[in-house]
């Protein structure tokens, strides 16, 4: 079995600039690729907006290199609890023996999920429309404005904030406290709800996680109680 390898997108707000140099680090390596953050970045325009196999257009590389690509319309339009997504597998990705590594995920799925139910099919559907495909790039900006607001408000407040670019996320670090005493303090006196830093590693440790995914009314009501929980 290969090992693998994932590039760490979603929630990092972390993006990979050059495809061809980390995947080749990897060579001989399965690498497997997030993209469904693609339609929020900003940062190095336009080739960010591809996936990896958008990029990676030589069979070779992908021969030899494994490259996976994963992605689904759950940032794109909001289908966080409908679960629709795909997975592409190059038909020239082999395990050692010579049998297709898409075989083998086209079995391990087949047998784990029944697919996606009709509606979420013509959900799907009506994204790739040209009025869908409008309608997400309008909601996708919506979002970005939240966003802004909330790096606003933490930069206002003395805090160092980090993301909100390629992500509709925004890191704010606390330094000398533990991510759920942030975390604890801000659900207690704001009735805010944020994500500890830690849950996603030690890295995440003393940051509070904030969300841009929310109605304008709610964004501005929540930086208002951060504003006067910390002025």
């Amino acid at each position: 079995m290969y090992p693998g390898k994932c590039a760490p997108s979603n929630f990092s707000r972390w993006i990979v600039t050059d495809y061809v140099s980390v995947v080749l680090e990897f060579i001989c390596s399965i690498f497997a690729n997030a993209s469904q953050y693609i339609i929020a970045a900003i940062d190095h325009a336009p080739q960010c907006k591809l996936g990896i196999l958008d990029i990676l257009t030589s069979n070779l590389i992908m021969r030899i290199a494994g490259c996976i690509e994963t992605s689904s319309f759950s940032k794109y339009a909001g289908f966080t609890g409908v679960r629709l997504g795909w997975t592409v597998v190059p038909k020239e990705l082999l395990f050692s023996d010579g049998f297709p590594v898409a075989k083998d995920f086209n079995r391990i799925v087949c047998t784990c999920f029944n697919g996606a139910s009709n509606i979420a099919q013509a959900g799907g559907l009506a994204c790739l429309s040209p009025e869908g495909l409008k309608a997400m790039r309008e909601v996708i900006g919506f979002y970005k404005e939240n966003t802004n607001i909330i790096v606003e408000t933490f930069n206002s407040l003395g805090f160092n904030v980090y993301g909100g670019k390629n992500a509709p996320y925004v890191w704010v670090h606390f330094p000398g406290r533990s991510s759920w005493e942030v975390f604890g303090e801000i659900l207690e006196k704001t009735h805010v709800v944020t994500t500890p830093g830690s849950g996603f590693g030690p890295a995440g440790e003393g940051f509070v996680r904030v969300s841009a995914f929310g109605h304008r009314s709610n964004i501005l009501e929540a930086c208002k109680r951060f504003k006067q929980l910390y002025k």
